[in-house]
């Protein structure tokens, strides 16, 4: 009687078992599945195959046939306990047999120190435990499966090596950590693959890979299994040219790049990322930026969000070519001694619903009061920054920008929206922090962890934050209270000397201030200048079109203007196209316009870029102290009847100075006065009305185009003065020629 009721309850335990596989739905499968002793005697190998139609074990020396459990694709061998040994499975399908490992014959391969640094939001290189990686275990060669899930009731990999059944690959499960895991044997690089969450209330997911290194493009939504990549070494050169060009004291003059609209091939195909190498780099170069920025690359489904939506964080995207190729780009970078930043979004992440949106069935990436977790402008999640498993994901994915692409830095897209509680929330939209203010800690935290971490292992990189406030402190160390950052967009900047520009010249002198303004605090953080792509899109219009006046001065307002901003304290930034005067607005389905090039007048744009950043790089006066009061003196900011602005840029060596003029109205100034520091001779190194560059060319000394002596006469605050000519809507440099080169 008794061994009757112990075979009933088996049967009874196997049934819910089988129940449970049919459903998807196992959380403790290696408890059940695999080999397992019966007694002190026997064991029993259980396999669960869906489809297959009979299963035999492999052995040493035999080859066994499988019993399958009534009604289910549960197989089940008994074998005593002397007979076992490695195994293998030899399933029978209705068209084929396959010879395969056991899964459940693995043991966990997940490093526990790496969980608990996980678990602690302090696992900088995250990417490289969490995810699908191509390793040795157990003499087998497979891809180890991890994905933090805790709140799911089950999680199984589904790929096209097992037809996305998702009753074949169960995962193990580590209460712990919340992470679930499994080691498959014989997987390829290229495969595609997901996991398939069943949630506490029942609900099954299909999930793509948070760490994937390669995702489907759309309308494919899976990852694709990629090995690592092998980290880009670079030469102690590279690292010196590395932490020069990016340093405080450097010329930065930022080119910012969309690869998809930059140029495009024939039939309006994308170029690749080694057509890009050769020809962006190519004209980076020529044209005398120092760092190209590319706007976000990780993999993103919809074309039209320019990469700001990320799906696939960790996955360069493959809209350009493979893994290799990017690596390929990025090296060409190098070699040329061009920066490569990188747009990086760790301020909200897209609906979509194979990403991180309840990803286990719960709010796990994001807040679950949407008055925190929800993005109302963008539509989009907001990461829950408190969590700290996700800060842990967030600093390995800068980290792994950083440490294995070896790229200059990264630039973080809308800082603002992640520091502010009520960012573009009204009253009752928004929660307080637990000081009852409107500051977000958590983010705050996690971006000043990104920054330590990313500057401590990566020396001579540039962390630029994109922030459009007040907040103080964003450049400032971290152990000084500060965000951490090296650099942040000057938004005000761009924002008040854009409405001057786009002012009837009448009017400018109203509004003198917009120009002068900026200069009260250029030196409360370390500034990048942006005329970026936010400023040509969304009905703004082109730069060119934004500039008053008919088509000679549009152009000649404009000449003037980037004169005047790459005189202006701070580094530059612009966004391909502007440097062409490219008329329409940007459109990011096609190629910039390029065509314009066979005019005089765009060509004279494009020249007058190409002489601003040669004579940037080369006068130290107009970069070393960017950050410094003393690198800069007004010599006439009072003078808005005119709308005339004229200072001075200094060198570290006070002796080394630019002096600059800008006049921003259309008329001709003769004989006009302006003070100089020193006695000697100056001449013009830059002329925005220079002929060359499709100007009127006014001679900015009348007498001759070489240099002018200055006077012993006192002006504008300086012991010395010279009179020029200046042109109508232009600007000029001068500079003091050295007394030793003075015959």
């Amino acid at each position: 009687m008794n061994s009757l009721v112990r075979k009933s309850a088996k049967l009874q335990h196997y049934e819910q078992q089988v129940d449970a596989l049919k459903r998807g739905c196992f959380k403790d499968p290696f408890s059940f599945l695999g080999l397992h002793a019966i007694s002190d005697t026997h064991s029993e190998i259980r396999c669960y195959m869906p489809g297959a139609t009979n299963l035999s074990i492999k052995l040493a020396k035999q080859t066994l046939s499988c019993t399958r459990y009534p009604d289910s694709d549960l197989f089940i061998l008994q074998l005593n306990n002397k007979d076992i040994s490695a195994y293998q499975l030899v399933v029978d399908y209705s068209d084929c047999q396959v010879v395969c490992e056991d899964v459940y014959r693995f043991e966990s391969s997940l490093d526990d120190n790496a969980m608990y640094l996980f678990n602690e939001g302090t696992l900088e290189h995250a990417y490289r435990h969490l995810g699908a990686h191509f390793i040795e275990f157990s003499a087998e060669e497979g891809v180890r499966f991890s994905v933090w899930a805790p709140n799911a009731s089950s999680v199984s990999v589904i790929g096209e090596f097992n037809h996305w059944q998702r009753s074949q690959h169960f995962m193990r499960f580590h209460p712990a950590s919340g992470v679930w895991d499994l080691f498959i044997p014989g997987l390829t690089q290229g495969q595609c693959y997901k996991f398939s969450i069943t949630t506490l209330s029942g609900e099954v997911l299909e999930k793509a890979d948070p760490f994937a290194f390669k995702m489907q493009q759309a309308p494919g939504t899976a990852s694709v299994l990629q090995a690592r990549p092998a980290a880009i070494e670079l030469t102690d050169t590279m690292r010196a040219q590395r932490s020069k060009r990016n340093a405080v004291d450097a010329p930065i003059s930022i080119y910012e790049v969309h690869l998809g609209s930059w140029q495009r091939g024939a039939e309006g195909r994308y170029l690749t990322y080694q057509e890009l190498a050769q020809r962006l780099i190519s004209y980076v170069t020529e044209h005398g930026f120092t760092h190209i920025q590319l706007m976000p690359i990780s993999e993103y489904p919809f074309d039209g969000s320019w990469g700001y939506q990320p799906v696939g964080l960790f996955a360069p995207t493959s809209r350009f070519g493979g893994l290799d190729d990017f690596r390929y780009f990025v090296e060409q970078c190098h070699l040329a001694n061009i920066g490569l930043l990188i747009d990086w979004v760790p301020g909200h992440f897209p609906s979509d619903p194979h990403g991180l949106h309840c990803f286990d069935g719960t709010h796990l990436f994001e807040h679950a009061d949407a008055r925190q977790g929800f993005h109302p402008d963008w539509n989009t999640y907001i990461y829950n920054y408190d969590r700290p498993e996700v800060r842990s994901f967030l600093v390995a994915n800068a980290m792994y920008w950083l440490a294995e692409f070896a790229i200059d830095g990264l630039r973080v897209d809308a800082v603002a929206s992640m520091l502010y509680l009520d960012y573009s929330r009204k009253e009752g939209q928004w929660i307080p922090n637990k000081y009852g203010g409107r500051e977000n800690l958590g983010a705050i935290e996690c971006l000043k962890q990104v920054n330590l971490r990313c500057y401590g292992n990566n020396p001579g990189i540039m962390m630029v934050a994109e922030e459009s406030t007040a907040w103080p402190g964003v450049t400032r160390q971290v152990d000084h209270d500060g965000l951490g950052f090296g650099y942040k967009w000057n938004m005000g900047w761009m924002n008040d000397s854009l409405h001057y520009m786009q002012r009837d010249p009448l009017y400018r002198q109203h509004h003198h201030h917009e120009l002068t303004f900026s200069m009260v605090y250029a030196y409360s953080e370390n500034y990048i200048l942006p005329l970026s792509h936010d400023e040509v899109v969304h009905g703004k219009g082109s730069l060119i079109e934004k500039m008053p006046g008919d088509d000679w001065q549009k152009f000649a307002n404009l000449r003037a203007y980037y004169a005047f901003m790459w005189a202006h304290p701070g580094k530059k930034l612009l966004f391909m196209g502007s440097e062409i005067a490219q008329r329409n607005e940007w459109n990011h389905d096609q190629s910039i316009d390029w065509h314009l090039l066979e005019h005089l007048s765009h060509q004279g744009v494009q020249r007058t870029i190409t002489l601003l950043n040669h004579v940037y790089r080369r006068e130290e006066a107009l970069h070393q102290l960017d950050t410094d009061p003393a690198g800069f003196c007004w010599i006439d900011n009072q003078n808005a009847q005119q709308s005339i602005f004229s200072f001075i840029r200094f060198a570290k060596k006070a002796s080394n100075y630019v002096v600059v003029i800008s006049n921003l109205t259309p008329a001709v100034y003769h004989d006009y006065c302006i003070g100089v520091p020193t006695a000697g001779e100056f001449e013009v190194i830059l002329n925005t009305d220079d002929e060359q560059l499709f100007g009127s060319s006014v001679r900015v000394f009348a007498h001759t185009n070489k240099t002018i002596t200055s006077s012993p006469i006192a002006t504008h605050g300086q012991q010395h003065s010279i009179k020029i000519s200046l042109p109508a809507l232009a600007t000029v440099y001068l500079k003091k020629v050295p007394d030793e080169s003075i015959n």
